[in-house]
């Protein structure tokens, strides 16, 4: 158990042998663990760790098997996240949890709309939400629909909304996956803040450069069990991945010189997505990993989701091997072998409620049916060989994936378009929210894609990853390419102005 050096009050939270199984799972194995009022405490570990199940556990989505836990210095055992409401715990979910056809003051005051003569009283509601969007620094009517929000502005309103219940208990997961470095500056900021008003912190990050300048004491966990708890203070990055993956690793990203780089696969030429965006045109080979880099809302994703067909494109020519085809729809997409992991893989990349098996063949369902009729053993065989060689972790491939760690179900999405053969894979934020070992896993595989011939376009938030793995970046800024800039001259302030447009259109070519 953790002990609690420099906090006078005691600990906040307490779990005691605390255990949660599901079928054919041991999520969590008799985890004890102690974390101090005003603390920002990190929790760490690979994908599959038990990090979601503790969470869920805390905010009443799921119930403990085994084991008791205390908060606040009474018994705790929420049934419903209602419970951990009203108890001072509130999580901002990796995936926000928005509406947003509604407005930021509704969506801040939902669940406590202030009323008049039964009827929601909007100057005090505006009011109210006015106040806590300046606790949280942002600068937005309280009036703007949600949908119109940026994600880092979103990620702000949803920390507003736990401030909103005096939360004792702040959980927060994967806070900076797509935020900028003066985003994550500014959110560090507020959760300093909050640690000086004794708001203790939960705070989980696959991003290890950046949990010392938060956390105060690191939990780290491995197939359920608690590994260490340690304080940050002097502990290595090394010693923390080696605590995770239980033995050092040399290198998180890694280039692979023996790769032979052939003859141009994809060219987009002139790809406009309305008729007042820029042109935006570029090229990848057969053995190429294309990096993409710029800043959120630079339109990285808006493009390849153009190219993919998923949203319509105002003008524009795609030529494959050479030859023009037409793009209208991800199914044309599909049929002339472009394939894309999208940015948000659990709405948009899987379906959530159906088997490994079946997100598996479902890009090409001929492969495992005869005379119209799928062949269910044949499908299974078909998705344990793809599973076996991507390494993904299920005790059958019957599970439904909703239930996977974040790395396994990438490497379902993966797997699906490795199951239609696609040509060339374009990969957006692949890496996001998935641990250093899972990373690791998707680089190679990455890797061995452009080995077979196949062209990858690799979209990315995170600078040195692109750095680390790719034969070339194309920058973003502003709807339109600011720049691109081969191996032999990457240098990652080069990157971040091209991005922020410091040096125009210049390109280093």
């Amino acid at each position: 158990m953790a002990t609690l050096a420099g906090t006078t009050d005691g600990p906040i939270l307490q779990l005691n042998g605390v255990g949660k199984r599901f079928p054919g799972v041991v999520a969590l194995h008799r985890v004890s663990l102690a974390i101090g009022r005003g603390e920002a405490h990190v929790l760490l570990g690979e994908n599959g760790a038990g990090k979601s199940t503790l969470i869920n556990l805390l905010a009443g989505i799921y119930v403990a098997d085994e084991g008791d836990i205390r908060f606040d210095g009474k018994p705790y055992r929420p049934l419903a996240p209602t419970d951990a409401y009203r108890a001072g715990i509130r999580v901002v979910h990796q995936e926000l949890n928005m509406l947003s056809h509604m407005t930021v003051a509704e969506n801040l005051l939902f669940e406590r709309l202030p009323q008049r003569h039964g009827l929601v009283n909007y100057p005090e509601m505006h009011d109210r939400a006015v106040a806590l969007l300046r606790q949280v620094d942002l600068d937005i009517a309280p009036t703007t629909p949600v949908e119109n929000l940026g994600v880092a502005q979103m990620q702000l309103v949803e920390i507003a909304k736990a401030l909103c219940y005096d939360s004792k208990l702040l959980i927060l997961d994967e806070p900076t996956a797509t935020l900028t470095s003066k985003e994550i500056e500014r959110l560090f900021g507020i959760l300093r803040r909050l640690k000086a008003d004794k708001v203790t912190i939960i705070y989980i990050s696959h991003r290890l450069h950046e949990i010392h300048d938060i956390g105060d004491y690191v939990t780290v966990l491995r197939d359920g069990h608690v590994v260490a708890t340690r304080p940050l203070a002097g502990l290595t990055v090394p010693e923390i991945v080696r605590m995770m993956v239980g033995h050092s690793m040399q290198g998180e990203h890694v280039f692979r010189d023996d790769v032979v780089v052939g003859d141009e696969i994809l060219r987009v030429e002139g790809l406009k997505r309305s008729a007042r965006s820029p042109e935006v045109s570029f090229a990848a080979r057969r053995g190429e990993i294309v990096g993409v880099a710029g800043l959120v809302g630079s339109g990285r994703t808006e493009t390849m989701r153009a190219l993919f067909g998923a949203d319509a494109k105002y003008a524009g020519r795609v030529i494959v091997d050479g030859t023009p085809v037409e793009i209208r729809s991800p199914r044309d997409a599909v049929r002339h072998g472009l394939s894309l992991l999208t940015e948000d893989r659990k709405d948009q990349g899987l379906l959530l409620g159906m088997s490994c098996a079946e997100n598996i063949t479902i890009t090409a369902l001929g492969k495992v049916s005869r005379l119209g009729l799928l062949q269910r053993s044949k499908e299974r065989k078909a998705a344990t060989a793809l599973v076996n060689e991507l390494h993904v972790k299920t005790p059958s491939v019957d599970h439904v994936v909703r239930n996977f760690s974040g790395g396994n179900q990438q490497k379902v999405v993966i797997a699906k378009w490795l199951f239609r053969g696609s040509r060339i894979v374009i990969c957006d934020e692949p890496t996001r929210g998935i641990d250093v070992g899972a990373k690791r896993e998707i680089y190679d595989l990455l890797w061995d894609l452009a080995a077979a011939g196949k062209g990858i376009i690799f979209v990315s938030s995170d600078l040195p990853e692109l750095i680390g793995t790719c034969h070339r970046i194309v920058v973003f800024a502003h709807g339109k390419i600011a720049g691109e800039v081969p191996r032999s001259a990457f240098d990652q302030q080069r990157i971040l102005s091209l991005a922020y447009e410091e040096y125009g259109h210049e390109s280093s070519n």
